[in-house]
Parts: C-alpha cells; sequence; structure tokens
C-alpha cells in the first residue's frame, strides 16, 4: 500500500511510523493517562486496515486523521490532545516556507499527484517541471496573498474548485476563440515580426500554427480555429497554381483547353491543400509551448460558415483531407500509427451533410470512420444549436467552443452584429454538488440553505478571477490583445471594456450532479423523481448566473467543469468529510457535471435523449459522450448515432479505445488492473505494465489524454460499461 507525503512523493505505507509517532506523544503525558503498547499496536493495525479498505493511496494528513480518531478510541483523550497539538505545531512551521519540498519533489520527478494532474503533460521533460516549479510559487502566493482565506479553505476542503491557481498570480486568462480571419486577411505580429497577408494556402497553415503555439503561450485554456479563415487561401494558391501552369505548358503546348489547365490545377492544388493541413497536424502535435505541452487546440470544421458557394467548396476540401489524415495518425517513436490528443476536431451536423444522398454525405461518412478509429471529430448539430444559442435579436447561432467545451454565451457587437471570434472566458469556479447533498443530511430546505450560501462563495471566488484581469495592460500579451487574436488595442491600453458587457465570460463550473441528487432522494437521474430533482438543481444555478449578470453587467455563465484531476480531489475530501456513503463517495471520483453515472446501463440513445434536457441548461459550456466497443466495422451504427445527435443534443461524442503496446506491438485495448492496491495499465498479450513502452489514448473531459490519470480518473475509465 502507498501513502502520498505532503510533497506529493508517493511511498510504501510503513504502520511502524504511526507506532513511533503515537508512541511519543504517549510518553509526554503522565503515566496514569499512558495507552499501553498492545493499544498503540492496535491503533496502528486499525488504520492500515481502515487505509487498505480505501483503495487508494491516502495523505499522509489523512492517515494522521485516522490516527487521532483511534487514539480518541482508545479513550486516551491526553494522548490525543498531546498528539494534535503536536500536528499543529508543524503545520506552522510548514507554513513559513509552503513551497520547498514541492519544487524539489517535481525535480526530482517523484511528485505522484503532478505526475498524473494532467493527461497530456509529461512531468520528467524540463519544459514541463519549469512550468510547474512556477505554479507551485504562483499557488503560493495565491493562497497566502491573493485570494480571501475563505475562499482558500474551501478550495482546499474540495467544497469548490478555484481551477487554474497556478496560474492566476499572473493575468492570465481561461479560453479564447481566436479572430484567425483577421490575423490572416489583416496580418498581424509575431515576436515583433510583422507577418503579412499569406498568398498561399500552405503559407496560411504555416501561419495559423504559430499563431496558436503564440496564444498557448499567453493563456492557460483552450482555445479554437475555424478552417473557414483558411479556406479563402484555397482559391488564391488555385489562381496562383493556374498561372504557373499556364505559364509551363505556353512553350510546349500551345493549344492546351483552358479546361485542361484547370484539371492540372486541381491536382496540383490538392496537394498543397494536403500539405497545408499536414503541417498543421504535425506542427500542433510536435509543438512544445512555454507551459511543456502541445498547444490545447480545436478545430472547427462547418460548412454553412462559408461566405459563399465557392468558399463551401474549398473548405469541404480542407475538411476531408483533415479527417483523412486524422484517420491515419501520427507516428510513434516505433514508427506506429497511433492516434494523437490534439487538434481536437468538430464537425458540424448540418442539413447539406447529415443524410445519404445531401451534398456533403460523404464528409460524414469519412467523419463516422475517423471517428470509429481515432475518436475525433465530436460533433455540434446546427439544428439544435440553432434553437439553444439565440441573441438578443432573436437569431441563433452556430459556433466552436473554446477547447473542449466552454462556450461563449450569444453576443451582438455595437452595430448590431452577432460576433464570436477574438472573445474570451476569464475563468472558472466550480462547486462541488455532491457536498452540499451530503451536508443537507436528506433535508430539503437545508439544502437550498447550503446551496444559497456555496454560491455566494463561488461568486466571491469568480469575482476574485474578474478582479485579477481588471487594468490588465495590452502589452502584457500583445499576440492576444494588440494584433488581432482577441483584439487589436494600443499599447498601454487596458482590456477592462472587454470585460463586461458579454464580450468575455465567467464560468460558474458544477460537479456531481448525479451524487447530489442521489444523496438527497435516493434517486438517480434517470428515474423520474432524479431527473425531475436535477433539472430544478440545474434552473436554480442559473437563476444566480443570471442575477449576478444583471447586477454587474459581466456574463457569468454556468459550465459542466471537465473534471480531470480534480475528480478524485472531489472524491477524497468528501470521503474525508462523509465517510463512505453507498451510491455517492464509494468511488474514488464522482461524475463529471450532469452526466449519467458511468456504471449506468442504459443505451447510447435514451442517454443522449436524456441528457440533452440538462446540456440545454448548461449554457457555458457542456458536452455529451457514449461509450462503444470498436466500431470499424459497423459505421451504419455510428452513423445512426451521429443522426440522433443532429435532431436531439447540442453536442456530443462517441468514446472508444485506441492503444498499443511498443513490447509485443499489441493494438487493442490495454487493461487496467489492481496491484497491492494500485490501479496499474496492463498489455493483455504480454503482460507488459510500464507505461513509457505503451500508448494509451482515452477521452476523459471532452478532449483525448494520452499519458496517464490519476487514480480516480483511472478507477472511472476501468467502470464505464458501453451503451451501444
Amino acid at each position: 500500500m502507498k501513502i502520498i507525503k505532503r510533497s506529493g512523493a508517493e511511498v510504501e505505507f510503513d504502520p511502524r511510523k504511526i507506532v513511533v509517532a503515537v508512541t511519543k506523544a504517549n510518553e509526554s503525558v503522565v503515566p496514569s493517562a499512558r495507552m499501553s503498547e498492545v493499544q498503540i499496536r492496535r491503533i496502528a493495525e486499525d488504520v492500515e486496515s481502515a487505509a487498505m479498505n480505501m483503495n487508494r493511496s491516502l495523505s499522509v494528513e489523512e492517515i494522521q486523521d485516522m490516527v487521532e480518531d483511534q487514539i480518541m478510541n482508545q479513550r486516551a483523550f491526553e494522548v490525543a490532545r498531546r498528539y494534535i497539538t503536536y500536528r499543529y505545531t508543524r503545520a506552522l512551521v510548514r507554513k513559513s516556507n509552503t513551497t520547498d519540498e514541492q519544487i524539489l519533489s517535481l525535480i526530482e520527478c517523484n511528485n505522484e499527484e503532478v505526475k498524473q494532474e494532467n493527461s497530456n503533460k509529461n512531468p520528467t521533460v524540463n519544459s514541463v517541471q519549469r512550468d510547474y516549479m512556477a505554479g507551485e510559487v504562483s499557488k503560493d502566493i495565491t493562497k497566502r496573498i491573493l485570494l480571501n482565506p475563505d475562499i482558500v479553505e474551501a478550495h482546499e476542503q474540495g467544497i469548490i474548485h478555484f481551477h487554474d491557481a497556478d496560474y492566476f498570480a499572473q493575468h492570465m486568462h481561461n479560453c479564447d476563440l481566436v479572430n484567425l480571419e483577421d490575423m490572416l486577411q489583416n496580418g498581424t505580429v509575431i515576436s515583433g515580426t510583422y507577418i503579412e497577408k499569406p498568398h498561399t494556402f500552405s503559407t496560411a497553415c504555416n501561419i495559423a500554427t504559430q499563431i496558436i503555439a503564440q496564444v498557448a503561450s499567453c493563456q492557460y485554456g483552450g482555445q479554437s480555429i475555424s478552417l473557414t479563415h483558411l479556406a479563402p487561401f484555397v482559391d488564391i494558391s488555385r489562381k496562383k497554381i493556374y498561372k504557373e501552369v499556364e505559364k509551363e505548358l505556353s512553350d510546349i503546348a500551345p493549344n492546351i483547353t483552358p479546361e485542361k489547365i484547370a484539371e492540372i490545377t486541381e491536382k496540383r492544388l490538392r496537394d498543397e491543400v494536403r500539405k497545408g493541413v499536414q503541417t498543421i497536424q504535425y506542427q500542433v502535435v510536435t509543438l512544445m509551448t512555454t507551459n511543456g505541452q502541445a498547444p490545447f487546440v480545436t478545430v472547427f470544421m462547418y460548412l454553412n460558415e462559408a461566405k459563399n458557394e465557392q468558399e463551401k467548396a474549398d473548405l469541404a476540401l480542407i475538411i476531408e483531407e483533415v479527417l483523412k489524415q486524422r484517420y491515419q495518425g501520427v507516428k510513434n517513436e516505433k514508427g506506429v500509427w497511433i492516434t494523437p490528443a490534439f487538434p481536437k476536431l468538430i464537425y458540424v451536423l448540418e442539413e447539406d451533410n447529415i443524410r445519404e444522398g445531401t451534398k456533403y454525405w460523404y464528409l460524414t461518412q469519412l467523419s463516422a470512420k475517423c471517428t470509429a478509429k481515432r475518436m475525433v471529430p465530436d460533433y455540434i448539430s446546427e439544428k439544435v444549436m440553432l434553437q439553444n444559442k439565440i441573441d438578443k435579436n432573436g437569431e441563433g447561432h452556430c459556433y466552436t467552443c473554446m477547447g473542449c467545451r466552454s462556450f461563449l454565451t450569444p453576443y451582438v457587437d455595437e452595430e448590431g452584429k452577432p460576433k464570436y471570434y477574438g472573445r474570451f472566458n476569464q475563468g472558472v469556479v466550480t462547486v462541488n454538488l455532491v457536498d452540499i447533498g451530503l451536508s443537507a443530511n436528506k433535508n430539503m430546505d437545508k439544502f437550498w440553505e447550503i446551496f444559497d450560501d456555496r454560491m455566494e462563495l463561488c461568486h466571491r471566488a469568480l469575482q476574485s478571477r474578474h478582479e485579477r484581469l481588471t487594468g490588465t495592460v495590452s502589452d502584457a500579451a500583445p499576440i492576444l490583445w494588440q494584433h488581432g487574436a482577441l483584439l487589436r488595442l494600443k499599447k498601454g491600453e487596458t482590456i477592462d471594456k472587454y470585460l463586461h458587457g458579454g464580450y468575455s465570460t465567467l464560468s460558474l463550473g458544477y460537479a456531481g450532479l448525479w451524487e447530489c441528487v442521489y444523496a438527497l432522494n435516493g434517486k438517480k437521474l434517470t428515474e423520474p423523481e432524479g431527473e425531475k430533482l436535477g433539472l430544478e438543481i440545474m434552473k436554480k444555478l442559473n437563476e444566480y448566473t443570471a442575477k449576478w449578470k444583471a447586477a454587474e453587467n459581466i456574463d457569468y455563465s454556468l459550465y459542466g467543469t471537465p473534471l480531470e484531476s480534480t475528480t478524485y480531489k472531489f472524491a477524497k475530501c468528501l470521503q474525508k468529510r462523509f465517510g463512505k456513503v453507498d451510491g455517492v463517495t464509494d468511488k474514488n471520483y464522482i461524475t463529471n457535471s450532469y452526466h449519467v453515472h458511468v456504471t449506468e446501463e442504459i443505451d447510447a440513445f435514451d442517454k443522449l435523449a436524456l441528457e440533452a434536457k440538462f446540456q440545454a441548461l448548461s449554457p457555458g459550456g457542456a458536452i455529451s459522450y457514449v461509450e462503444v466497443p470498436n466500431m470499424q466495422n459497423n459505421l451504419d451504427a455510428v452513423l445512426s448515432v451521429m443522426q440522433f445527435i443532429y435532431d436531439n443534443i447540442m453536442y456530443a461524442e462517441l468514446n472508444t479505445k485506441s492503444d498499443y503496446c511498443h513490447i509485443c506491438g499489441f493494438d487493442g485495448e490495454i487493461a487496467i488492473e489492481e496491484v497491492d492496491g494500485k490501479l496499474i495499465w496492463k498489455c493483455p498479450n504480454c503482460g507488459n505494465t510500464d507505461q513509457d513502452k505503451m500508448n494509451v489514448a482515452r477521452r476523459t473531459c471532452g478532449y483525448i489524454g494520452t499519458q496517464y490519470w490519476n487514480q480516480g480518473r483511472t478507477q472511472e475509465i476501468q467502470e464505464r460499461v458501453l451503451h451501444l
């Protein structure tokens, strides 16, 4: 059995240390108040047994809490008082320097929690370590100086989660929708160098990747670009290639027809499109930004976003090539084609592509084939989104999320025109709904009373994010604020105007609706009573964001949080506060947002239909999924799910598996097994358990992870049931 030290390092549990610590406390009291050696050994044994039953690595603090409880059970109250006093004294000493041990454990690569914090970061790489080290300093400053103590305490107890505290000390924001069109058409500046409008499609793709890298280094969340903004450069290349072909053939074939020149031109153009798309795919996968990972970028594929039929046809050409290259994958160090994590792809289902016989049905078929093998693209229903995203002019809009699921609110600029590209999200604070449900102890009046208090806490935490960005000058990130990725402000100008009026958003996240409802009434979201209460809670959350927005002219929006490492943190905190409650805290994870629990037996269509009701009440972001087996030989079923998505839910995805073992060449699903109380990944063919010698890709939070996950998330992956 393992335990997690305060530095984050994982070590073997040693009950003798409990015996030593309790013995010291025991010897410090008068003989008449002391315990026997047998009692002390029993304390160590009982703690070890309780820790084993938790089925995860406990922290030192959790072990010490158990020791306190066991000393009290022995009725050795004076010993317990001395033990508690010693702990408190040591805590005061540690507060004088809260970061040294954390940073040293990062450098030595033995910080187990950090290793599993982000499934797309490799903590052995210097650039990742540097980012984590800076993050530890930032978190320390944030906790001690920048945030109110009650917000910090609530965050540490898992009552709320103050996201990305490791970036809070700087004036940085979360996600953005990059205005690639403005930057390509009107030029931009990268690292002090002016970049003019590109003259070919391939150059436009190359510039786009540089923009992506620069943006990723200036914020900490996801970003999205649209292929529509690259489409005009296809025709620019077409005209250039046509002239080149015409000139080449003028001497050797003076009588060649324009039609033949056009035919040759299109063949060369396809080759240029292939090279341009390859640039985006390989550059994004191989780029390493300042935070030590590939840029978290989403690529949006929406045919109806094109301005005319020629642009739409060229956009279709790009989309086709993107899907073909993603289907192929990228080669790992062994030369084997594997599934990359980024860029994330989103394909819009629309009238022109959703049914057999429609003009772009072939693209939808290609999307299905790609999804079955590589888990992308994900799908947005134009039909449902136009119903859900209505602006103040009464018009519906279809647009991409920022990253994996964070959606902007509908916005109309001062000229009455809808605007999405160039906007951003200020940050996220998530409420742990499960904690509220358990704290209420099945009393609904108490639940709503606690709920109100937690909303006020979240509101103040979100205001802290807004206030931290207030006064930020454009010079802090020129690529964002001065050179078109978001805005074109002057040097020294602040971004304050764009923090209000709906231009940007603040996200109130929520997690664990399934467990919250079950804690309150013993019903699942899949049961009528559970669904009714779940929807009531969602509506109440929206009432709060609407109230804050009206009072402050800031677009607060409800956001279905994509818990990654936080799912484990919340679960551990809940177990500490409430113990193991059947159906609520008996897992080492809690359920993301409004999702049906991963262990619930439900078919894909029922799941999507149910979750659509909740997704509509999560306007700041949410995504639903269905878990499927290998579907490469059953594309008709994939297409059926996609068509159901089009008619019923705004944003959804299909999850399959895509793994590879370097040792034996196994290409299938790498299994999860429990060894010595810890979940590990194991090749079912050769038994390989070396994570450095296998590729595992799983979608956990709306995007694909390709490193490894903490024990809570790993258990969640292991327990998923299939929906098809």
